[in-house]
């Protein structure tokens, strides 16, 4: 097991298997798309330790508190690394974490979207340490996001080519 799988399972968490889109729901592009020593990781949202989309779903501001949404960021970071760890074999394969892109669902008004994506950033920092973990972050508010999810975080990371 990998240190960084290590350290998941010491804070309780557990990585996820694929979700499962909804019934009539096609996704026809990779979780995660390898060139060179880059990894981009396309839209994900929180996922539960089953796979099924963490809740709870709607706007911040509105239906989602900021602390349940930096726990929803926190949930799409380990669904992230889940997708990473189907692709790479092993998450210590991962040198930099380069790019963060996160959107949160917002009601009008609502304007603390970073405070929401600090859940990943938190997380992504804690496993990989203030070197590997560092990475560039946009944290922007969106009329609607995918199946009424409250965060969708995209990545790009530098991986160790074997």
């Amino acid at each position: 097991m990998s240190r960084v799988e290590q350290s998941l399972r010491s804070l309780g968490l557990v990585l996820p298997p694929p979700l499962a889109p909804p019934p009539g729901v096609v996704l026809p592009f990779a979780a995660v798309r390898i060139v060179g020593r880059r990894a981009t990781v396309s839209g994900h949202g929180p996922q539960n330790p089953d796979g099924s989309l963490g809740m709870p779903l709607g706007k911040l501001g509105r239906e989602v508190t900021v602390e349940q949404g930096y726990a929803a960021a926190r949930l799409t970071a380990v669904s992230i690394l889940g997708s990473l760890k189907r692709t790479l074999g092993d998450l210590d394969r991962i040198t930099a974490w380069v790019r963060v892109f996160g959107m949160v669902n917002s009601a009008p008004g609502f304007n603390r979207q970073p405070a929401v994506i600090n859940g990943f950033s938190d997380l992504i920092l804690q496993l990989y340490g203030p070197v590997v973990g560092a990475h560039a972050r946009s944290a922007v508010g969106m009329a609607e996001l995918p199946f009424d999810i409250p965060v969708e975080i995209e990545a790009e990371v530098e991986i160790d080519v074997p």
